[in-house]
């Protein structure tokens, strides 16, 4: 008898091909980098969970959108997270997400969420450099800069 196994496949859209040489050095880069990469329409609209995976070198391999919510907010897998981040061999990720609202205070839920995937990324040995929340209007949150990392 034949089992099949569910399989993650991974690709890389040809606009992020560009961002292969990109090395990630402070938060503002990574927030305009994100912004250049998000569905303009959509930020404003749905909360939406993304990954920036990154090499030994802190170079962006590429940017993996992990869940797509509603107004207010979005679930999070962490096997999916996980199985994206070891399909794709990377040491290093950023974690980013929207609030449409603009707010850019990180809720309780952000705090506890971003804890858990610290928590299992050191099974791993991967290393989570930031959690970013973006605003519509061009401004962002970086969890590392207010010392929350």
């Amino acid at each position: 008898m034949e089992h099949r196994v569910n399989e993650i496949q991974i690709s890389y859209r040809e606009k992020l091909s560009t961002l292969k040489s990109l090395s990630v050095t402070n938060s503002n880069d990574v927030a305009q980098l994100l912004f250049k990469n998000w569905d303009a329409d959509t930020i404003g609209l749905n909360e939406c969970f993304k990954i920036l995976l990154l090499n030994q070198s802190n170079k962006v391999k590429g940017i993996y959108s992990l869940s797509i919510g509603g107004i207010t907010g979005t679930l999070v897998d962490m096997r999916i997270l996980f199985a994206i981040v070891l399909k794709t061999l990377s040491v290093g990720i950023i974690l980013t997400h929207n609030h449409p609202s603009g707010q850019l205070k990180a809720s309780e839920a952000d705090k506890q969420l971003t804890k858990k995937i610290q928590q299992a990324a050191v099974l791993f040995d991967v290393k989570v450099l930031d959690h970013i929340i973006l605003a519509p209007d061009g401004r962002y949150y970086s969890f590392a800069d207010h010392g929350l990392m």
